[in-house]
């Protein structure tokens, strides 16, 4: 099966496949996860608002996010988004949106409907009594919040923000249809160039199982540790 096996195409092309590829794949990851967190973590605290219209809203975007694929919504923001800015704003013609802009704010926004349901359990899972009692010390709702509830929230979602990272981390592979270059574009444009499409996809198979089961370990033992200290 192995005996055509060209072992020296990756020799010769991992550094490409890393230093480029791989490179852009966990820079769009982590400034993904931190915007879409951010996001997500607003529109947890829209959701359990006491003001009906906000929590609708927010409910709302979530279940209509969640419920498309991403590569749809990728689509949808890179061919739509330059026609609704250009009207928005008067202009005849649609307005530029980079490549890398792009995929970088449909990915905050994808990611903030998923890390938004993962924050509300955290922001539900804080006793009551707590957010009383800094109620009773003379704090308002945003003191409250980022002082009492939040990081608590944070501390008991961790395990739960790491694994929906991973997952992020296995999505960047469809800016592919943008022509980004990351690890798995990366691979592509080398197995078609030496045509060694096997090789190539094989050897990104099982850096993409080693980074991701290596994450869930680590994730893994963490959640433990999490729910030895609560």
């Amino acid at each position: 099966m192995f005996g055509n096996f060209d072992f020296e195409i990756i020799e010769r092309t991992w550094p490409y496949l890393f230093y480029v590829g791989m490179a852009f794949t966990i820079k769009l990851t982590l400034v993904a996860m931190l915007g879409g967190i951010l996001a997500g973590t607003l529109l947890a605290m829209g959701r359990l608002s006491h003001l009906r219209v906000i929590s609708i809203l927010a409910g709302g975007y979530v279940n209509l996010i969640r419920s498309v694929p991403l590569v749809l919504v990728i689509f949808w923001f890179y061919f739509l988004v330059p026609y609704i800015g250009a009207w928005l704003i008067g202009s005849h013609e649609p307005i530029k949106v980079g490549d890398y802009t792009s995929a970088l704010v449909t990915f905050i926004l994808f990611e903030a409907a998923y890390y938004c349901e993962i924050m509300r359990a955290g922001i539900q899972s804080v006793s009551r009594g707590q957010v009383y009692a800094a109620y009773a010390l003379g704090m308002n709702y945003w003191q409250m919040m980022g002082q009492v509830v939040l990081p608590q929230a944070f501390r008991n979602m961790i395990p739960l923000l790491l694994t929906q990272t991973i997952v992020l981390f296995q999505d960047v592979s469809l800016v592919y249809v943008l022509s980004l270059t990351d690890f798995v574009g990366a691979a592509d444009k080398v197995a078609h160039r030496d045509g060694r499409l096997t090789e190539m996809y094989l050897f990104v198979a099982l850096v993409y199982f080693v980074i991701c089961f290596t994450l869930s370990a680590i994730v893994k033992r963490l959640q433990m540790r999490v729910a030895i200290v609560r």
